[in-house]
């Protein structure tokens, strides 16, 4: 797993071993930043799940102004700080090594995340008490793009009930991504 473009373009990433966490793939990823890349320059950015950081340091290395990590693995967080020393975007990045939900509460105070991007482990509906959250949360915003990774069977038609809506969805051979915006 490498950066696919920008300022740590090529580096690569290490990643977390054992199956505690699935990295999106270079080829997913860099699909999913060329739908992504003219809201990323300046942005500020929110990982969650986020695994070895991939994705927000990503987000990072295409011009991001800031990307927040939320991860409680206490593994994937050591790989998410060693990424970000590697790539040396670490004055950009901020991890926060707590539960999503627990994150999104600590996040109220701050200004709204341009993008909004979570992995969370396929099937384990880890996405939904997160949704309901970001909902009610000032740090979500109707201009705020939520990204949600998932299996290819995943049913996304409740988000309606939860104040959103599904702007896009981009499905590959084994998962997809599903594009939200609140309602207004």
């Amino acid at each position: 797993m490498r950066v696919i473009a920008g300022k740590a373009r090529s580096l690569p990433l290490q990643t977390v071993e054992g199956q505690a966490t699935r990295p999106t793939t270079d080829r997913i990823k860099e699909t999913l930043f060329n739908i992504l890349q003219p809201q990323i320059p300046g942005c500020r950015f929110l990982d969650i799940f986020a695994g070895s950081g991939a994705i927000g340091i990503e987000a990072l290395s295409r011009g991001a102004d800031a990307a927040v990590f939320v991860e409680k693995n206490k593994k994937a967080c050591a790989c998410i700080r060693r990424n970000l020393a590697f790539t040396k975007l670490g004055e950009s990045g901020k991890l926060l090594e707590t539960d999503a939900v627990q994150a999104v509460s600590v996040l109220r105070g701050e200004e709204p995340f341009h993008i909004i991007f979570m992995d969370p482990p396929y099937a384990s509906g880890s996405e939904w008490p997160v949704l309901a959250k970001l909902a009610e949360s000032p740090i979500c915003s109707d201009s705020t793009l939520v990204i949600v990774e998932a299996d290819l069977h995943s049913d996304f038609s409740r988000v309606t009930d939860m104040g959103f809506r599904i702007s896009r969805e981009k499905t590959y051979k084994t998962n997809k991504h599903v594009f939200l915006r609140k309602e207004t």
